[in-house]
């Protein structure tokens, strides 16, 4: 099998990780916009593209597609995901597998506030969500809700902008500053945590067939760097349920708060999540899963097919090349 990634940037782990578990003779192609992207350089092939808001970047992704053969696509960034959702029929008539969502679910992920309002239509908990300065002034004055209150941008990844108010002066004048931010509850105290889920979706019966869940240690920008395995059949039962009412197709990564004894969905980040190295460390292999449902094989299921009290510790690493070695 050929797999193209694209906007690979940092993320030479998992580009290892997959050399580790593809089959002899699979390729791994590798797209950024720059040549000082690390990540590059643990592809079988790299190629520098345009920006992903370039008009001609779909065409020229069809065209590395159409040259090496490739047999399913992936993107390492957010802002893609919706660019390969609305091309999923030109990638498949050159029988290229998106591992992407549909379009619909694509902008749900991308919208947190659309996503919070399709959640509780759907009877998913999920942490109150209040999209004007209004609005949750609203709350906060019947009692709905207290300060400090979470706010964080509408779209967007990464945890960039994301931030606790404590006052109201100071939740009035971020929205003056930004009004396309949204405002949560602060989903903590005692017996509360944050949580996250590596899920993948089977690409022919569209369920989801392996779950690995971790809870959060320590988290920089940009997700969680540190983090434990852990098994909760409730868990289970309740990401199954809440991503049953989505189209994806493939990786996701499903963020979730614990309070009070229950699970609420917060987010869902529909590629391969950051710390996904965890699940893979721990035996959970995604990239397997991915090359049976391309030879048209359906999964079985294998939730919580894992150790708990595995843990995952971040590091940094680097890679050297000389100039002349840089892709072009």
């Amino acid at each position: 099998m050929n797999y193209l990634m694209l906007s690979v940037g940092r993320r030479g782990e998992l580009m290892k990780d997959f050399r580790t578990s593809m089959e002899k003779g699979s390729r791994i192609i590798a797209t950024d916009n720059s040549p000082y992207a690390p990540a590059l350089y643990f592809a079988d092939k790299q190629y520098i593209v345009p920006r992903i808001d370039d008009p001609i970047y779909i065409d020229s992704i069809l065209d590395i597609c159409k040259k090496e053969q490739i047999n399913a696509v992936t993107t390492f960034i957010d802002p893609e995901i919706m660019l390969l959702a609305e091309n999923r029929e030109r990638f498949a008539e050159i029988g290229v597998e998106v591992l992407a969502p549909y379009t619909e679910t694509a902008k749900l992920c991308f919208d947190k506030y659309e996503m919070f309002k399709y959640l509780r239509e759907h009877g998913i908990r999920t942490a109150m969500t209040w999209g004007t300065f209004e609005e949750v002034k609203a709350a906060l004055d019947a009692g709905e809700v207290e300060l400090p209150i979470f706010v964080k941008p509408r779209t967007g990844s990464g945890s960039v902008g994301a931030r606790k108010v404590l006052d109201i002066e100071t939740l009035h004048a971020a929205f003056e500053q930004d009004p396309s931010l949204i405002a949560q509850e602060l989903m903590t105290g005692e017996g509360c945590f944050d949580l996250d889920a590596d899920v993948y979706v089977d690409t022919i019966s569209h369920k989801p067939v392996a779950i690995f869940s971790k809870r959060k240690i320590s988290t920089t920008i940009g997700g969680a760097n540190k983090t434990i395995s852990f098994k909760d059949q409730k868990l289970f039962d309740f990401a199954h349920e809440a991503l049953s009412k989505f189209k994806f197709n493939g990786p996701i990564d499903a963020d979730f708060f614990y309070k009070n004894g229950e699970y609420y969905l917060s987010e869902v980040n529909p590629r391969f999540g950051g710390a996904y190295l965890h699940a893979y460390g721990a035996g959970v292999d995604f990239i397997k899963l991915i090359d049976r449902n391309l030879q048209g094989l359906e999964n079985e299921v294998q939730i919580g097919n894992y150790e708990e009290g595995v843990v995952m510790m971040m590091y940094d690493s680097v890679v050297i090349k000389k100039n002349g070695e840089l892709a072009k």
